[in-house]
Formats: structure tokens, C-alpha cells, sequence
């Protein structure tokens, strides 16, 4: 996009989204730090390749423009306290997701709150909802260079347009196309069920998933899913390729 403009990022989380988020937006020219949970000791050199730098996540989110949250959602009131005393203009972006068998059952989502206003609630703090609803490996392997054919698109939702149009920069810097799916309060139409949630699509498909999303259904079809993806798996600690996820999830949810 015209007139880069280098930003200072801080990134809660070195699992597979938060490494390639370290790795392209480094790559990019930003200024990237990047936290976890045991020390910056533990962070793999293979996420800081490209030049972020491994820090304890109180000095990741400190003199930033953007904080990038990246972790399982039942860890998001651990950081809570990071995030609620930061000034209203800083940016956080969240790319959780909800999976009970993972985050245990949050009774306010089983009732239906959208994700991402929990996540707010927790932290006291505006989100912007992104690279949520991309797989890890398709994140890692798929970007392509502004202006290429066929690049993927990934949807992008908050209340606050000047935040939302920076993160929305910084999907088009990982090698993505952003899609404005509107506020936070529509943000669970690319929650996991819905079939704007990582099926890979492209612009021109996303308007359409966006509305034909059915809130209702979301969780027996994210349900399916995971039964799907466990009994595919069996007894092996394998997970299935990237193609059979994006298969599977283009035949539950679209």
C-alpha cells in the first residue's frame, strides 16, 4: 500500500499465528516485540528471524501503537491487567477464537455474547477483531505481495475506523487482503462456524459469507468440526494437513 508508515508493535503470544505475525511484520519494516508466557529465553529463534525482539510481555505492550493479542481466549484475563490502564489510542487487535474443549465453558459465550465483546469486557479496553479467521498454515504459507491474483482475504471488524484502517495496513503488510466486516457487534459472523472462518477465500467471496453467516448454528457447526478434526486424527498426535481443514470447514459451514 502507498505511504508505508513503520509502526511500533508489541505481540502477547508465540504460538503459530503469533510467530508469523512476529515474522511478516518484521519483515515489513515495523518494529516488532514479541512476548510469551514463560520468558523471552523460551521464544524461538526461529520467530525472531526476521528481527523482532524477545521481551517480557509488560515491556511488549510499553511504548507501542499497537498491541497484538495472540492466545487462547481463556487467557485473555490473565493479561487483562496489561491492557486495561493502556491510553484509548492505543491500538490492541484480538485474534482469538472460542473452542470449549480448549478455553473451558465461558457460560457468557454458550449464551451467545459475541467473542470479541467478552474480550473487550475483560479488558476494559476497544479491539480490533483480526487473523482470527485464518488457519496457522495457511496464514504461514499463503500470503502473496500486494496487487497478486488470488490473494486470500481476511476479515476485519471493530467500532474505532482510524484503528481499524491501521490494522487493516498491517493485514495487507502480512500478505493479505482486508475485508471491512464491520463493527464489533458483527464480528461473530467470522467466528469458528461461520463461513467467512478460515475457508480461505477471496475478496470478491467475503461480502457473501459475511451475510449469509446464521448465528444460531454457529456452535453445532464448530462442533462438528472439532469432532471431525479428532476423529480424523485418532490416535495419532498429527494433525490433519492445512487442504483437509479448509476442505472440511467450506463443507460445515458454507
Amino acid at each position: 500500500m502507498n505511504h508505508f508508515v513503520p509502526l511500533s508493535i508489541g505481540i502477547l503470544g508465540t504460538g503459530h499465528i503469533g510467530k508469523t505475525l512476529a515474522l511478516k511484520l518484521a519483515a515489513a519494516g515495523h518494529s516488532v516485540k514479541v512476548a510469551n508466557s514463560r520468558g523471552p529465553e523460551t521464544i524461538d529463534a526461529d520467530t525472531l528471524a526476521t528481527g523482532a525482539l524477545p521481551v517480557k510481555a509488560e515491556i511488549a505492550v510499553r511504548d507501542v501503537d499497537v498491541v497484538i493479542l495472540s492466545l487462547p481466549l481463556s487467557r485473555i484475563p490473565d493479561i487483562s491487567h496489561l491492557i486495561k490502564m493502556l491510553p484509548a489510542d492505543i491500538i490492541v487487535a484480538d485474534t482469538s477464537n472460542y473452542y470449549p474443549f480448549r478455553d473451558r465453558e465461558i457460560k457468557e459465550l454458550d449464551a451467545g455474547q459475541v467473542e470479541s465483546e467478552w474480550v473487550e469486557a475483560q479488558l476494559h479496553h476497544p479491539v480490533i477483531k483480526v487473523w482470527n479467521a485464518i488457519g496457522s498454515d495457511s496464514f504461514a504459507r499463503k500470503g502473496k505481495a500486494f496487487g497478486e491474483p488470488q490473494r486470500i482475504a481476511i476479515p476485519v471488524a471493530g467500532d474505532n475506523e482510524g484503528h481499524k484502517k491501521i490494522v487493516m495496513g498491517l493485514v495487507n503488510d502480512t500478505g493479505f487482503d482486508a475485508f471491512d466486516s464491520g463493527k464489533i457487534s458483527d464480528s461473530w459472523r467470522q467466528q469458528p462456524g461461520a463461513p467467512a472462518y478460515c475457508t480461505d477465500l477471496y475478496s470478491g467471496d467475503m461480502a457473501a459469507a459475511l451475510c449469509s453467516a446464521e448465528r444460531s448454528r454457529l456452535p453445532a457447526r464448530r462442533n462438528l468440526a472439532v469432532a471431525a478434526v479428532q476423529e480424523r486424527m485418532g490416535d495419532s498426535q498429527t494433525n490433519p494437513d492445512a487442504d483437509f481443514l479448509v476442505r472440511l470447514n467450506r463443507a460445515l459451514y458454507m
